[in-house]
């Protein structure tokens, strides 16, 4: 399994998009990775926007980014919320530093906007947020996945598909 040794990041936080949490979850699993769901408290369970539950595995400030290799942001609601914990900020701005794959999808730009990490950047999100983005100094592109560097944007849930594969293929490097 090609990602066996790798270890990712998926945050999470109330009223995130079921798909776009657990779809990239599954598929990683499937490919060998350990994907720890990381949230303000630990072992407490969180409900997406459609009631899907997501149990965190550890709180914020019990990770370090760098025992990490990747970081999956999703989208939702949850975006809104994970940007004002600078824990969450810290972890993206490492991931950046580091050029290790940082994932988002939807809403979830709002993050990434939020740490300062999309000057110069090619993105695609949720049309939604298309003025933030470029407000924030990224090119907004709409497409299913955008891939520039190691960060991995995508649009909303039928993008999964692309979207986790770049992603997995981007982790796989």
């Amino acid at each position: 399994m090609r990602l066996q040794d790798k270890k990712v990041i998926a945050l999470v936080e109330e009223d995130f998009e079921d798909l776009e949490l657990w779809y990239p979850i599954l598929r990683l699993r499937e490919e060998g990775a350990t994907v720890d769901l990381v949230a303000k408290e630990a072992n407490k369970v969180y409900k997406g926007k459609y009631g899907v539950p997501a149990e965190s595995d550890y709180a914020f400030t019990e990770i370090q980014a760098s025992d990490y290799d990747a970081i999956l942001v999703p989208g939702g609601w949850a975006p809104d919320k994970l940007r004002r914990y600078s824990e969450v900020l810290d972890f993206v701005r490492h991931m950046n530093e580091h050029k290790k794959p940082i994932g988002q999808i939807c809403h979830a730009g709002w993050v990434l906007i939020s740490a300062n990490i999309l000057d110069g950047v090619n993105v695609t999100s949720t049309p939604g947020i298309k003025d933030d983005m470029t407000n924030a100094g990224a090119t907004w592109f709409d497409e299913a996945v955008i891939v520039d560097g190691h960060i991995i944007s995508s649009r909303r849930p039928p993008d999964l598909p692309p979207y986790v594969k770049a992603f997995a293929d981007k982790l796989a490097e």
